[in-house]
C-alpha cells in the first residue's frame, strides 16, 4: 500500500481548520488535522515540502515515515513543521487501522476504558454571567467546565483580571458547589509574580487544574511557580516534541500534560510523551480546540492510554462542519465515545470544503490599556 498523494483543505468558521488527506494506491484514504490556527498557509507549505519524501513510500511504515519527516530537513521539525507532521501521522494511522478493518485504538493496544471524561468551555464577562453559563452546561450533562480570564474590547490588565477571575471562580462555586469541576486556562497571559498571586488566591476553591499560567520558554519560571503553589498545573499545548516535554516531566514541574496531537507529532509522538508521563505518574489531558478529526484522534488516544484524566472538547461532536464530517465520534452526558467504524471511525466529504471558506486575517490579539502587547 503506497502513498500516492496528499491533499490539504483549509476551511473556516469562527477560526480556520486545516485537514490533510493522505491517498494510497489501495484506495484507502486517511484524514488528519493540523493545529496551528491562523498559520495554515505555513503548514500547507511544509506539507508540500514533505511530499517528495512521502509519495511512493509504504503507508504502513509509520514510525519510519515519522522519523523521515522529522529529520529530512536537517533542522528540527518544531512548530509549523511538527503540526504538519502531526496531521500526516494521524492520517497514516487512520489508513493503517482501516486496512486492518479495526478501530484505531486497537492498534494502540486496545481499550483501557469505555468512555472519555470530557470538558467544555464556558463564557461570560461578569461572574454572574459565567456562573449562569456553567449551570447551563452542567444541566446539559457536562461535569467539567473551563474558562479564560475575562477581557473586554481586547484589553487585558493582569491585576484587574486576577480580581475578576477570583470572583468568577467564587461565583461558580457558590452556584454549583462541588457538583462541577472547574478548569482555568490563563493562556500564558500572566507574568510569574501575578501567576503565583492568582494561584495562591484560588487554592481554596479546589480547581481541577490551572492551565498555562506562564509561558515556558524559560523553564526556571515553571519551577518557581511549581514551588510557590499547591494548585495543580497543566502545561503543554504549545510544545511540539518529546524533547520539549522532557525537562517538565523529569522534574515533575507539571501535574497534567496538555499535549496536542495536532501540534506535537500525531499519535506516534503523543504515545511516547504519554509513556514518559506515566513513568512520573502524570496524567494526560490532551488539548483540543479544533475540529472533528482532532476530537476523534484524542478519543482513540485516550481510550488506549492508562494515565488519562480528562479531554478538552471545545466543539462537541456534530455541532460543526456536519457536511464535511457526516459521521463523527459521539458525546453523551459528559463523556465522549468512539464509533465502531475502522480507523478514526469518522467520515470525510472533501467536496463540502467549499461550503466553509477560510477566514481571512490574523490571530486574535490582546493589549494592555496603554497599548502594549500581551499574550492572547
Amino acid at each position: 500500500m503506497i502513498i500516492t498523494d496528499i491533499n490539504t483543505y483549509v476551511v473556516g468558521l469562527d477560526r480556520n481548520f486545516l485537514f490533510v488527506e493522505v491517498l494510497t494506491d489501495a484506495g484507502i484514504r486517511g484524514i488528519g488535522e493540523a493545529g496551528l490556527t491562523f498559520r495554515e498557509a505555513a503548514q500547507v507549505g511544509f506539507i508540500e515540502a514533505l511530499k517528495p519524501s512521502l509519495i511512493g513510500q509504504p503507508a504502513n511504515q509509520i514510525e519510519h515515515l515519522w522519523q523521515t519527516m522529522a529529520r529530512c530537513g536537517f533542522f528540527p521539525a518544531t512548530g509549523v513543521g511538527a503540526a504538519a507532521i502531526s496531521a500526516i501521522d494521524i492520517a497514516l494511522w487512520d489508513i493503517k487501522a482501516k486496512s486492518c478493518n479495526v478501530p484505531l485504538y486497537e492498534l494502540l493496544g486496545g481499550k483501557v476504558r469505555d468512555r472519555i471524561y470530557s470538558y467544555t468551555h464556558i463564557h461570560g464577562l461578569t461572574p454572574a454571567a459565567l456562573a449562569a453559563d456553567a449551570r447551563q452546561k452542567h444541566e446539559a450533562g457536562w461535569k467539567v467546565v473551563r474558562f479564560q480570564p475575562a477581557h473586554e474590547e481586547g484589553i487585558f490588565e493582569p491585576r484587574q483580571a486576577i480580581k475578576t477571575t477570583v470572583a468568577q471562580v467564587a461565583a461558580i462555586r457558590d452556584l454549583l458547589g462541588d457538583e462541577i469541576e472547574i478548569i482555568l486556562d490563563i493562556h500564558t497571559r500572566l507574568d510569574p509574580n501575578d501567576a503565583i498571586a492568582l494561584c495562591n488566591q484560588l487554592e481554596q476553591y479546589n480547581l481541577y487544574f490551572i492551565e498555562d499560567p506562564v509561558r515556558v520558554e524559560n523553564l526556571s519560571v515553571v519551577q518557581r511557580l511549581r514551588e510557590a503553589t499547591s494548585v495543580p498545573i497543566a502545561i503543554g499545548e504549545q510544545l511540539s516534541s518529546k524533547w520539549e516535554f522532557a525537562p517538565l516531566i523529569e522534574n515533575n514541574w507539571l501535574d497534567f500534560c496538555r499535549m496536542d496531537l495536532c501540534v506535537a507529532g500525531g499519535f506516534t509522538e503523543a504515545r511516547k510523551i504519554a509513556g514518559m508521563c506515566e513513568s512520573h505518574y502524570i496524567p494526560i489531558s490532551p488539548h483540543n480546540p479544533l475540529g472533528p478529526v482532532a476530537t476523534a484522534a484524542c478519543v482513540h488516544l485516550d481510550l488506549a492510554t492508562s494515565n488519562f484524566a480528562v479531554q478538552e472538547c471545545a466543539r462537541p461532536p456534530g455541532t460543526i462542519l456536519p457536511e464535511m464530517f457526516p459521521a463523527q465520534v459521539e458525546w453523551r452526558d459528559g463523556y465522549l465515545y468512539a464509533t465502531d467504524g475502522p480507523g478514526l471511525g469518522i467520515e470525510f466529504n472533501p467536496e463540502a470544503a467549499s461550503l466553509y471558506p477560510a477566514v481571512a486575517g490574523d490571530a486574535t490579539r490582546l493589549r494592555r490599556a496603554d497599548g502594549s502587547y500581551i499574550n492572547w
